[in-house]
C-alpha cells in the first residue's frame, strides 16, 4: 500500500488541497483505493497542482 500523498499543508481552495491536489472526499476515501485508483488519484492530484502553480493560487 503507497504512502499518503499529504505533505502537512492542509489549506484549500476550492475543495482541493493545495498541498496534495486532492478533494476533501479523495483525503477521506484514500485508504479504501486499491493501486491502480491511487495511481489515478495521483495523476489527477499532480493536474490539479500543476493548473494551480499556472495561476498563480499555489505557491510551494
Amino acid at each position: 500500500m503507497s504512502k499518503s500523498p499529504c505533505i502537512k499543508v492542509c489549506e484549500f481552495e476550492q475543495d482541493i488541497c493545495l498541498g496534495c491536489g486532492r478533494s476533501r472526499q479523495e483525503i477521506k476515501g484514500w485508504k479504501r483505493l486499491d493501486k491502480a485508483g491511487r495511481r489515478v488519484l495521483l495523476a489527477e492530484a499532480d493536474m490539479r497542482l500543476l493548473a494551480l502553480q499556472a495561476t498563480g493560487r499555489r505557491k510551494l
